[in-house]
């Protein structure tokens, strides 16, 4: 009998996280912030917010996010929203990416909402 093709992850969560944070910088996104929610929740390790100014921005991130983190083996178990291209979700399993139009981010202000998780350090993730 053939075994299965399976994907394998070669990278952990953590490194997902950075990954996706700075794939989403590449493509101008800003005010990104990577939340270390492993304390808190048990829907993900790390949440990562990322900021856009236009529905082709946040689809441009959402794609990069995508495709980048696919290569390395960590694909996406869903995305949701992309059609409006308002506020994305990308649901990695222990990463979730939040792509958001700045109205969308001050209104629904998901780093207050998730204020008990530990923000990870820019200079942690940030890639020179």
């Amino acid at each position: 009998m053939a075994a299965r093709a399976r994907a394998i992850t070669t990278i952990d969560s953590r490194t997902a996280a950075f990954t996706a944070a700075n794939l989403g910088e590449a493509k101008k996104g800003h005010g990104t912030v990577v939340l270390d929610v492993r304390q808190v929740t048990l829907l993900a390790d790390y949440f990562v917010i990322v900021g856009a100014d236009s529905a082709a921005q946040v689809k441009a991130i959402v794609d990069a996010v995508d495709e980048g983190l696919s290569e390395l083996g960590h694909r996406p178990m869903s995305i949701e929203g992309k059609k409006d291209g308002r506020w994305v979700l990308i649901d990695f399993g222990d990463v979730i990416v939040h792509v958001l139009q700045e109205k969308e981010r001050s209104y629904y202000k998901l780093e207050q909402f998730w204020n008990q998780a530990l923000i990870v350090d820019r200079k942690e993730w940030l890639e020179d």
